[in-house]
């Protein structure tokens, strides 16, 4: 355990100290941010035509409300705990390729379900939306994380398991 937590915050010191990189950030958070508005106007466009997205905004023509999907609102900084938390593990490089990919993509589900509530909570309630969005969300987002790790520990101590009965059932 103790292994695990150290390699695991060191994992996180170095992930997040290559997030912050200027080239990093150009090259494939800001991009990424973008996507994530373009996906969830392509989401909402085909219920409400009157949004669309320009960079990172996400708007509504008719109300002129608009949320801009800024750093730590994108789900990067979850990932990377997650990948973290994945690669600390000691598991099979198949599995944690596995739990990477998976929990990369839970994360950015539930985040595009996050940026598309926030913009209609905002159009309601302007005070319910900071509550959500400073508050609510941020705990969603790592406790999918954080679920997410879980569900892949449970998935990889089966296949661990599976593994020892075919071994010791061929014995």
């Amino acid at each position: 355990m103790v292994r695990f937590f150290l390699i695991f915050i060191a994992l996180l010191a170095v992930l997040f100290r290559i997030d912050m990189l200027d080239s990093v950030q150009a090259g494939f958070v800001e991009p990424w941010t973008d996507l994530l508005a373009l996906l969830s106007a392509g989401l909402i466009q085909p219920f409400d035509a009157d949004v669309h997205s320009y960079g990172r905004v996400l708007q509504s023509t008719s109300s002129g409300f608009g949320v801009s999907i800024e750093p730590g609102c994108n789900g990067v900084e979850a990932a990377i705990v997650l990948v973290a938390a994945v690669l600390a593990f000691p598991a099979s490089w198949k599995a944690k390729l596995i739990g990477v990919i998976a929990g990369i993509v839970a994360i950015q589900a539930v985040n595009l379900v996050r940026i598309i509530s926030l913009f209609y909570i905002g159009q309601w309630n302007f005070a319910v939306f900071e509550f959500a969005h400073y508050y609510l969300w941020q705990a969603l987002i790592m406790l999918d994380a954080l679920v997410t790790w879980l569900v892949w520990l449970h998935w990889t101590d089966k296949r661990k398991a599976r593994r020892a009965a075919i071994a010791h059932d061929g014995a």
